[in-house]
């Protein structure tokens, strides 16, 4: 498939810009979805779910809670920095978390509910997080965070940011708006995006965590 990456995020970031951008979405593959949502400014973007990206059936039950989430926990998955910007490379990252959480964490399926690849394209994680997160309500039960994962989405970069290095763009711009559009759908503030070592003795999520004051901003100016 051809790497559409730079029309899909002037689209994603396109939200304010109304009815043009949407009707350009709607004809492109790997674009926005043309729906808005009901925030000014805040966009659907598109995420391939696991079915899309062909991940493996879950080795037990997901438990999906019936609450919403009250904060996200931005994490990085500690992957090579990729100059592979494809969505191909999403897919290939996607199951690359998928197998290590599954085979040699132990856990029934991908404990991270979104990722977003370095070219700025966003898979599902554990199953069923797109359906809850289309419905504005229920939380699927993650693995991410310790004592976090019955409250919080958890969404993590692709890439390894321990030594300095930041997001691409693609990465940086299309994070926005996935927590943008999720911050919306449950009704979570965004100052109540967190960073994995606010909960635990861990350097995750990298330099991110230092992104994340202009993260709450960049979210809090796109929900209008």
């Amino acid at each position: 498939m051809t790497d559409r990456t730079p029309l899909r995020r002037r689209l994603l970031l396109a939200g304010a810009a109304g009815l043009a951008a949407a009707t350009a979405a709607a004809t492109l593959p790997g674009t926005a979805r043309a729906a808005t949502s009901g925030a000014a400014g805040t966009v659907e973007p598109d995420i391939d779910g696991t079915g899309v990206w062909g991940a493996r059936a879950p080795a037990g039950n997901v438990t999906v809670l019936n609450r919403r989430p009250s904060r996200l926990v931005v994490h990085h998955t500690v992957s090579g920095n990729t100059s592979d910007f494809s969505r191909a490379r999403a897919h290939a990252h996607a199951h690359w978390v998928q197998d290590l959480h599954m085979d040699d964490n132990g856990w029934i399926d991908t404990g991270y509910h979104f990722l977003v690849s370095r070219g700025g394209w966003i898979t599902e994680g554990r199953h069923g997080s797109l359906r809850t997160l289309l419905g504005g309500n229920g939380l699927v039960l993650g693995a991410h965070t310790a004592g976090q994962n019955d409250q919080a989405i958890g969404i993590a970069c692709e890439g390894s940011y321990h030594t300095g290095a930041v997001p691409p763009p693609a990465q940086w711009e299309v994070l926005v708006v996935l927590c943008a559009y999720v911050c919306e759908r449950y009704g979570v503030p965004p100052s109540r995006i967190y960073g994995h070592k606010d909960f635990g003795d861990t350097l995750c999520p990298g330099s991110i965590h230092a992104m994340l004051p202009r993260l709450r901003d960049e979210v809090a100016a796109q929900s209008g």
